[in-house]
């Protein structure tokens, strides 16, 4: 898990804005985006899954290198 030092920034009495180091910004978009692409992942075998499934050998036949 990524370790993060936020500062936080107050206005009219409440905090409004966050700062990171620039490095811990980097890693939480990565781990953003990455997040998305497990649920992209996951989405798109749902959807797939009542479609044919073949296995590699299978695939390798239907192609002619086996």
């Amino acid at each position: 898990m990524v370790q993060l030092h936020p500062q936080f920034f107050p206005k009219n009495g409440k905090t409004e804005y966050v700062v990171l180091p620039y490095t811990e910004f980097l890693a939480l978009q990565e781990l953003l985006a990455d997040l998305e692409d497990w649920e992209d992942l996951q989405q798109a075998k749902a959807e797939d899954d009542d479609g044919p499934n073949l296995t590699l050998d299978e695939v390798k036949q239907a192609l002619g290198l086996l």
